[in-house]
């Protein structure tokens, strides 16, 4: 009897630990946009300490045995989170992206199992709330439809399985330079959205 193939979840977790922080990574490259924006209509938060801590990451996953002081970078990226009495749609959205360059950094200073699950579903939760937010639909049977179906779910998803795919190869230089950019997606973020509209 063949083997039923591994769910999404399963496979992501049986990657190796590098493969999983190329994975975080990626996907905190598609949610960058929505920090720069959030940053750029609100003037608050950082985007330059994002971006900087995020490279660091990169060059750690590329370069074997660079030297980088991750709890210090995680110190200066919890000073980038939106101001506390910020509830707003931009906010939140900016906070996915700190949190998930967070879990990264938490896996690079030790255990945090379940952080590759948590930036996946955290990326997959905003793009959610922005269909919910733009499509205002009130009838929860609908909604769910309506979110399984949209463009930017099924843009979510095939995003998320190419980089799982990615990231499953062995991971040398090429390889997560080519993850990299796939996570950049040519700087539009998992909402859709980009800087240069």
């Amino acid at each position: 009897m063949a083997s039923k193939p591994l769910g999404f979840y399963q496979r992501l977790q049986q990657l190796s630990l590098h493969a999983q922080q190329a994975f975080m990574a990626a996907l905190c490259e598609r949610l960058l946009p929505n920090y720069a924006l959030y940053a750029q209509t609100t003037g608050h938060g950082d985007v330059h300490t994002l971006r900087a801590v995020l490279d660091l990451v990169w060059e750690h996953l590329s370069v074997r045995g660079a030297n980088i002081d991750f709890a210090r970078q995680a110190e200066k990226l919890a000073e980038c989170e939106p101001p506390e009495g910020d509830d707003s749609f931009g906010a939140r959205r900016a906070l996915d992206a700190v949190v998930s360059i967070s879990s990264i950094l938490d896996t690079l200073q030790g255990e945090a199992p379940e952080a590759v699950l948590d930036v996946s579903r955290t990326s997959r939760a905003g793009v959610r709330a922005f269909i919910e937010l733009t499509e205002g639909e009130e009838d929860a049977q609908k909604l769910a439809l309506l979110i399984r179906d949209h463009p930017l779910t099924e843009d979510e998803n095939n995003f998320q399985d190419a980089v799982l795919d990615a990231a499953a190869e062995p991971l040398d230089k090429n390889a997560i330079k080519a993850i990299r950019q796939l996570g950049r997606n040519d700087g539009i973020s998992n909402l859709g959205l980009s800087l240069e509209e």
